[in-house]
């Protein structure tokens, strides 16, 4: 498929072909591409002005929807996508020694994330935070860990973000449990000492990442997206002041897979200025995709 027809079919799944309509509300992005980026489709014209305003609409609508305590009332975002990334050091805890996930099928890796104690996180949490989604999924999203309602209900991405989230998904063809997995880097809440989210710690990360790279053998995804900035930088190994607009544009390589960066979603909810972006990359992971021949 041509990159025009390409962008064509992209703009006609989120709504934005010759005729504006939707059987289901989705997140329609805007057409502005990023500087020096030279895989992502350039503007239709016409077209960024009428996206731009129907993304700030949605996302809008999103927050609007929401009840006042969730987690867009609990301050600073813990996700500071193009900021210095900052972590509360992690308590010391005297944590036993946990047999390793490489071994482990799907059950016992739920099994084992559910019990687990390899961090002072096991004791502030309601629930731990496995994933959700296909196990067998082409598309594998990576965030950051769970957040107060994600806490609560055991399931990531579960507040406003999360909505904004499945809206995207369904701008990519894609929902949540159909093709694709929804993950963390972390599977319990980390929380500073007011009880608000925060970043975790390269402790906590070292951790628990174990039980993700298992997880990514198990599903076998196509490609990964990484949703901010802890979790690209988890995956990437990279130095925590390495702002996420310098990992965007770019196919990265993360357990023999390609990897695509973008913003958290609770970040875009914040810094309506970058949505434009975030259609940018989605272009540049669907095309990842369509090349892997999945």
């Amino acid at each position: 498929m041509s990159d025009m027809n390409r962008r064509s079919a992209f703009l006609d799944e989120i709504g934005l072909g010759p005729v504006w309509v939707r059987r289901e509300g989705v997140i329609e992005f805007s057409d502005e591409a990023p500087e020096a980026i030279e895989t992502v489709p350039q503007p239709v014209g016409g077209v960024a002005l009428e996206v731009e305003a129907a993304l700030q609409a949605d996302v809008m609508r999103v927050v609007a929807e929401s009840p006042i305590e969730n987690e867009l009332a609990d301050g600073p975002s813990a996700w500071p996508d193009d900021g210095v990334l900052t972590t509360v050091p992690a308590p010391h805890v005297a944590v036993p020694t946990m047999a390793s996930p490489q071994a482990m099928d799907w059950l016992q890796l739920q099994q084992a994330v559910a019990g687990c104690t390899a961090c002072g996180l096991c004791h502030g949490r309601k629930n731990t935070v496995f994933g959700v989604g296909d196990n067998k999924a082409k598309w594998l999203f990576i965030g950051e860990g769970p957040g107060r309602n994600e806490d609560i209900q055991g399931e990531p991405f579960v507040g406003p973000a999360g909505k904004l989230l499945d809206n995207i998904l369904l701008a990519m063809g894609l929902k949540r449990g159909e093709n694709a997995y929804i993950a963390n880097i972390v599977k319990c809440r980390p929380t500073d000492g007011t009880g608000r989210d925060r970043p975790p710690s390269p402790e906590e990360v070292a951790a628990c990442l174990p039980y993700l790279q298992r997880q990514i053998e198990l599903i076998q995804p196509t490609v990964l997206v990484a949703l901010g900035k802890t979790a690209a930088l988890s995956l990437l190994g990279l130095d925590a002041a390495t702002p996420v607009s310098k990992l965007r544009g770019s196919v990265h390589r993360y357990a023999d897979r390609p990897l695509i960066v973008t913003y958290h979603p609770a970040y875009l909810l914040r810094q309506l200025g970058d949505k434009g972006k975030v259609w940018a990359d989605l272009s540049l992971a669907m095309s990842t995709y369509a090349q892997a021949g999945d």
